[in-house]
């Protein structure tokens, strides 16, 4: 989920946590317990920090590591150390709880999306994606505003947050029932199909889909029950080619392919000798893709330059690789 989205969560957790009645004996730990949960809700995004670096060290590591098993215990670990190092008079046990608690929350609701997490890395490595909420969900935003604001007006945090979270539970099953409805309708029209991807929008009633078998991939929408085909593309595999090798051993294209399972490809000559570009496939918008990765070469296939985000607009692009630095 978005940054904002974790952040009302955490704020939701701490209201929840007020039904502890160890939490709720002083104020000096219903404070800690907000303070931590809140903490505790970002912890597993710390590593967009990663950003300061490039794009092609965040896009592979974020949502990794500090998404990761052993992550889900050490965030509150920290955090609860932290807070007993300036906090008197808590309750190590319940407040690390309900620490935990809410960086399992933010793991857990990241899966939902279409970019997905290493939730259950190191002993399964591969992403985790579900496709079923977007990244910001504006029902599920909203929902926590009103409930926090509720709570500012005089109302029980506890219920009114626990309230919440079961209808919320609800919501989950039915968005992902829908989605359930999107990838049979695409199976079925699809029978040979080897991938089915969904991406959520921020309309309830509206999905991205790309559809792969062994010889074609299909863009499409799924919009109130009717599927719009876009584009069709034939499937071709990463051919071993010595333009192709080159580019691969550049680390934004080997950080968008760690990270893209659905995508195609083209190499161009030009004048300062070859680009190949990558796009991935799942995020059309507006006719266009905006997620890439393009690498260029000389002649000789040395690496000039390159880079891998998202871009709209070609003149973007075109400053973002005149910036990058030369990897000649």
């Amino acid at each position: 989920m978005d940054t904002g989205t974790h952040v009302v969560m955490g704020f939701a957790v701490g209201g929840i946590a007020t039904l502890d009645p160890v939490v709720a004996q002083s104020p000096e730990m219903t404070q800690a317990a907000l303070i931590g949960v809140i903490i505790g809700s970002q912890a597993p995004d710390f590593d967009t920090v990663l950003k300061l670096k490039d794009n092609a060290v965040y896009i592979r590591n974020h949502r990794g590591v500090t998404h990761s098993i052993p992550f889900w215990f050490i965030w509150p670990t920290i955090i609860t150390l932290g807070l007993d190092s300036i906090m008197p008079n808590i309750n190590l046990f319940h407040l690390w709880s309900w620490v935990f608690f809410a960086v399992f929350l933010h793991v857990f609701v990241d899966i939902f999306n279409a970019y997905g997490t290493k939730a259950y890395s190191p002993f399964y490595s591969k992403w985790i994606a579900l496709g079923v909420i977007n990244i910001l969900d504006p029902f599920i935003f909203l929902a926590h505003i009103a409930a926090i604001t509720l709570w500012r007006i005089g109302f029980d945090p506890g219920w009114t947050f626990l309230t919440l979270y079961i209808l919320l539970i609800g919501y989950y099953v039915w968005r992902i029932k829908a989605q359930r409805a999107v990838y049979l309708e695409m199976e079925r029209r699809h029978p040979d199909a080897t991938h089915i991807f969904t991406s959520p929008t921020f309309k309830w009633h509206q999905w991205h889909i790309v559809v792969r078998t062994n010889t074609i991939m299909y863009v499409a929408e799924y919009r109130r029950g009717n599927i719009n085909y876009f584009e069709t593309y034939p499937f071709e595999p990463i051919p071993d080619d010595p333009v192709i090798n080159a580019a691969r051993h550049d680390r934004n294209l080997s950080a968008f392919l760690s990270f893209s399972p659905a995508y195609r490809w083209a190499v161009s000559i030009e004048e300062h000798g070859y680009s190949v570009k990558f796009v991935d496939l799942r995020y059309r918008s507006k006719g266009y893709y905006p997620f890439v990765a393009i690498v260029r070469l000389d002649e000789n296939l040395e690496i000039l330059n390159s880079y891998t985000g998202w871009i709209y607009n070609t003149d973007v692009l075109k400053r973002k690789l005149s910036h990058a630095p030369s990897r000649s």
